[in-house]
């Protein structure tokens, strides 16, 4: 069965903490919030603080070369990193019945986790995320004729830094992820992007457990997105397919930064599998 909704949320200011509150009682679950391209376990701040509000615990961590751990990137790291990166938070944490939610092109990463640990996932979320599937199992795929990527990778990939680094502003403006008019979340970002390993989207997944198949996933389409809004090849089945709930959110790319208090609500509706919908939550 599928559901469509909708929510709805005026702009909100950022908050600062992200300590982890005790998981005490049954009706209350683990998050693991996984971020996208060029940023880091920062964004998710705020999100987190609301949700540890309502007595979840919530991890946000951040992968290898990217946001405080850029130190530590490398033409050697790509999606099987950042697989691991999360993977092993999930198991040296011994997580399990988590809600595992991927941000952009780590609908790819979420997804190789869930592969791995699909016993440990409760439900997986794509926040206006990739959806990988046969055929398009990477962020970047190649052609599966002549075995290249599409001439713009080839083209974008002369700016990289190194030769791997993506850098995001020379390529898309602010509007990629938030309207310009959003100051907080616009300064926040223009201090916190960071460079981005370019293998984390040329990388193919290895699927052998069936991915997100089985784990009651979700799409939030972030539909306040103007600019570039995310693009029908890279929701893929989730917007028709039978096991998937599809939900619009009227917010931007990055609404965990403009609309904490909308995407965090969603996040707690999803974990208990709330089938009714508050508008102007």
């Amino acid at each position: 069965m599928q559901f469509n909704r909708r929510y709805f949320l005026g702009s909100l200011p950022l908050l600062a903490s992200t300590a982890v509150v005790p998981n005490t009682q049954s009706r209350f679950f683990d998050f693991v919030l996984v971020h996208g391209t060029w940023h880091g376990g920062w964004v998710w701040r705020s999100v987190a603080e609301k949700l540890q509000k309502l007595g979840h615990r919530v991890w946000t961590p951040t992968c290898t070369g990217c946001g405080e751990r850029i130190h530590l990137t490398g033409p050697q790291v790509g999606l099987n990193t950042h697989i691991e990166d999360i993977s092993n938070v999930i198991k040296f944490e011994d997580l399990s019945e988590i809600i595992l939610v991927g941000h952009s092109f780590a609908g790819v990463t979420i997804t190789g986790v869930a592969d791995q640990l699909g016993e440990r996932v409760k439900r997986i979320v794509f926040f206006d995320a990739i959806v990988p599937r046969p055929g398009r199992l990477a962020g970047v795929p190649k052609d599966p004729f002549s075995g290249r990527f599409p001439n713009w990778w080839y083209e974008r990939s002369k700016k990289f830094v190194e030769g791997y680094q993506m850098v995001m502003w020379d390529d898309y403006p602010i509007e990629m992820l938030v309207p310009p008019d959003e100051a907080s979340a616009v300064a926040l970002l223009r201090n916190r992007i960071t460079t981005h390993p370019a293998k984390q989207w040329t990388d193919e997944l290895e699927l052998k457990n069936g991915g997100w198949d089985g784990l009651s996933p979700v799409f939030i389409h972030c539909v306040g997105q103007n600019y570039r809004r995310t693009s029908e090849e890279m929701i893929g089945p989730a917007r028709t397919g039978r096991q998937w709930q599809f939900i619009e959110a009227d917010c931007p790319r990055d609404g965990m930064l403009t609309h904490p208090d909308l995407i965090a609500s969603l996040f707690d509706d999803l974990a208990k599998n709330k089938r009714t919908i508050k508008k102007n939550v």
